[in-house]
């Protein structure tokens, strides 16, 4: 059975590029907020989350720490996706232990990365 991926992001455009890169080899489900995908992760386990960093009501970084607090969650893989190269947001992300992504999205970048931490 094909591997899991949830892939949270705000902007549409993001959530099919990253889809379209992994469809073919994972199954891959989207969403636009943390919110949903907390509501989904009640029925379904993904072996990877790719997570937005900035995100309105929700950060990336907020939606990691509630994952990292749930016994039965904090072993999800999670791999940040940001624009953002500043020292403060790489620190953070490695106190989370994620590695970060930087958009724009390539496909083929993707890829290894989900491969890499799967």
């Amino acid at each position: 059975m094909q591997k899991l991926i949830f892939i949270v992001d705000d902007s549409d455009a993001n959530l099919t590029i990253a889809a379209s890169a992994l469809e073919n080899e994972y199954r891959v489900l989207t969403m636009l907020s943390a919110q949903k995908m907390f509501a989904l992760l009640e029925k379904k386990r993904p072996d990877l989350i790719l997570l937005d960093i900035e995100m309105p009501q929700m950060s990336g970084f907020e939606a990691i720490a509630v994952l990292k607090e749930n016994p039965e969650l904090q072993s999800i893989p999670v791999v940040f996706a940001t624009s953002w190269t500043d020292e403060k947001t790489t620190v953070e992300a490695e106190k989370w232990g994620a590695p970060i992504m930087q958009k724009p999205i390539v496909p083929s970048i993707l890829l290894n990365y989900v491969k890499k931490y799967i």
